[in-house]
């Protein structure tokens, strides 16, 4: 069967009802005292009163030229007392090694408190390919590694708390071959006993259902509980080859957008409800000019506050981190707009 034939998406803006903070970026490379030239995608939660935030620095030469990604990132550290101004630790966190040389690199956290202990999942290069991991930590000075998918998976985020007695994951698998060599990667779900050995896996949101998406789709944010069901955020990812240079790169002519979703409380392989729009698209100056790509927004971060304020963090263009804020119930609203 042929896969269906998803066209351009043309242009795309942010929902009305959510706010960017006017000390956007909140945290760039200037506020780095190992100066790497790009500071984003952080993962960011609440952790023992503190917001604490761990961000990926890749390094390189910041002017027109690619960053290599060989041995160029690493991951800092951040705490903060109000979620917008900064304190960041002076070395980074998180130096991931092995003994046989398999692993380049590690980059893209997202944090989740569990039972009181946090959680970080992460992306890692390898050289045999991209694989998901999850780590454990308590103070963020040692962590310890729980579980390492197979090649080629990644983009993973857990929900803060068992559910069935089961621990659940969003996860981003890359299937080629089976989607006839394109780059139409979709959301899966999965689940586990122990946060080690993960199965019972299912699709969750297939590109072709994301109107403003052709090309893949990905977690984002680790979802949040409401009385209606799981916030979910993730990334869009659509194509067109007119955007040209667009960025530091000589060629980037993607756009990430920010989507949400609602689901299900008691079983989240299904979904509530989808707003057919992006919730954030790259329309702020540092989301879609003078990055390192533009036209980008990642969210990574969401953190539910007790006055219903959502905070969204998230990393502009591959170079900033930014943070922006909508009322919880609006969301919702949002995904339940066509129902």
């Amino acid at each position: 069967m042929n896969l269906p034939t998803l066209g351009l998406i043309g242009a795309l803006q942010s929902s009305p009802l959510v706010v960017r903070h006017p000390s956007n970026p909140i945290l760039t490379s200037e506020q780095v005292p190992y100066k790497p030239a790009l500071v984003f995608n952080a993962g960011v939660t609440k952790f023992q009163g503190r917001y604490v935030m761990i961000f990926r620095n890749d390094y390189g030469q910041a002017d027109l030229q690619a960053l290599s990604p060989i041995d160029t990132t690493n991951l800092g550290l951040a705490f903060s007392d109000d979620g917008v101004n900064w304190e960041v630790k002076p070395e980074p966190c998180f130096n991931i090694k092995d003994e046989d040389g398999e692993i380049i690199r590690a980059y893209d956290p997202r944090l989740t408190v569990i039972d009181g202990s946090c959680y970080m999942c992460f992306a890692i290069d390898t050289l045999h390919g991209i694989r998901g991991g999850i780590a454990v930590t308590e103070d963020f000075e040692r962590f310890e590694v729980i579980s390492m998918s197979v090649p080629d998976n990644r983009n993973m985020v857990l929900f803060p708390e068992k559910i069935n007695d089961r621990y659940v994951r969003l996860e981003r698998p890359f299937t080629i071959y089976s989607r006839e060599g394109q780059e139409r990667f979709d959301i899966w779900i999965s689940d586990s006993a122990d946060l080690k050995y993960w199965g019972n896996s299912d699709l969750l949101l297939a590109v072709e259902q994301v109107p403003f998406a052709n090309a893949k789709l990905g977690p984002a944010a680790p979802p949040i509980k409401t009385p209606q069901g799981w916030l979910t955020t993730f990334h869009a990812v659509d194509i067109d080859p007119s955007r040209g240079k667009n960025g530091w790169e000589p060629s980037w002519k993607k756009r990430y957008t920010a989507g949400i979703m609602l689901l299900d409380l008691d079983n989240p392989k299904r979904i509530v409800g989808l707003y057919q729009e992006p919730l954030i698209a790259p329309d702020a100056s540092y989301e879609r000019e003078g990055g390192f790509r533009n036209h980008v927004v990642f969210p990574g971060g969401m953190i539910l506050e007790e006055s219903g304020e959502v905070k969204i963090y998230y990393g502009a263009g591959d170079t900033y981190e930014c943070l922006a804020s909508a009322d919880v119930y609006d969301l919702i609203k949002l995904c339940l707009k066509n129902k």
